[in-house]
């Protein structure tokens, strides 16, 4: 025979969550231990954390602190805040939220920090539960956890925001530099992608900046859109004929090719000269090498842009 499980309401078996239920967790961590996969012991209540008290503070196998911070009802930004507050008073680096019914603002807040700091937390549901008329035992749930998964995430979205910044800060430096010599970008806004754009005088063709990680460029950029490939290839090619000439004005050759993955072409010079990466006090360094090959790129192909 088998029989059927029910859930208990959590306040008939833990009435009170101070009295009950965190004295009960208190003296049965090893559960907790094994939903979480990590070795708890010396379990202590209400642990002052400044002028708050946390409901469990613990240690893991190498004897650093864990905060458990329990709630018997539906997860609130209250609770969360307490947990966060606790974490830095303490100085510890895991914690541990044990919830009745968590939301899924609050699933995705616990995510957002595994992926986002340097800290490891866990979103823990709890439940009550028997087989027809057995006495009532705790069920556990992980809902969510640190996991090397969310670290290499959590690495990567910090390593597109530095990117995102790093280039913004490199535009705004070079325009700065740029306009003491050109009026070429002269109105144009520093931005956080990897081309910097500037109208040459007809449509569908820029004087574009490019900037990577390692390497820099200048190029000149041909689109007409969607509905006009054949005459953005006729600029090209009406341009390509003049390539001798072209790169004799510019002083070095150019790179002649469409852009990858697009129906774009470019005339373009790369500058193994290093990328927004490089130490800043480099940049300058980089930035006046790319605006002299501007100079020069402009200065080679606006003849034959104005006969087009």
């Amino acid at each position: 025979m088998i029989g059927r499980l029910k859930r208990v309401h959590l306040r008939e078996v833990w009435p009170h969550e101070a009295h009950d239920f965190t004295v009960w967790l208190q003296d049965n961590i090893d559960i907790l231990s094994e939903v979480l996969n990590i070795q708890l012991t010396g379990a202590e209540r209400e642990q002052a954390a400044g002028t708050f008290y946390v409901d469990l503070i613990a240690e893991d196998e190498a004897g650093n602190p864990v905060i458990i911070e329990n709630q018997l009802g539906k997860s609130d930004h209250n609770h969360l805040g307490k947990l966060l507050t606790y974490l830095a008073a303490i100085e510890a680096k895991t914690a541990v939220w044990i919830v009745a019914d968590p939301r899924p603002e609050h699933v995705g807040a616990i995510a957002w920090l595994n992926e986002s700091s340097s800290g490891s937390f866990y979103l823990v549901k709890v439940e009550a539960v028997r087989i027809e008329d057995s006495p009532p035992a705790p069920l556990l749930t992980l809902i969510v956890g640190p996991s090397p998964e969310s670290r290499e995430v959590g690495t990567t979205k910090k390593d597109l925001a530095e990117r995102f910044e790093l280039r913004y800060q490199f535009w705004d430096s070079l325009l700065k530099r740029a306009k003491l010599r050109t009026k070429l970008h002269a109105n144009i806004s520093p931005h956080q992608e990897s081309r910097l754009f500037a109208g040459a005088g007809k449509s569908g063709l820029s004087f574009t900046y490019i900037i990577h990680r390692d390497k820099a460029g200048v190029a000149l950029y041909i689109d007409r859109g969607p509905d006009a490939e054949e005459e953005t290839s006729y600029i090209f090619e009406e341009l390509l004929r003049y390539r001798a000439e072209i790169e004799a004005a510019f002083g070095e050759p150019l790179e002649w090719r469409e852009s990858e993955n697009t129906r774009a072409r470019h005339i373009a010079k790369y500058l193994l000269i290093g990328g927004y990466r490089a130490p800043q006090e480099q940049w300058p360094e980089i930035q006046d090498v790319m605006i002299d090959a501007m100079i020069r790129l402009e200065e080679a192909l606006r003849p034959y842009i104005e006969r087009l």
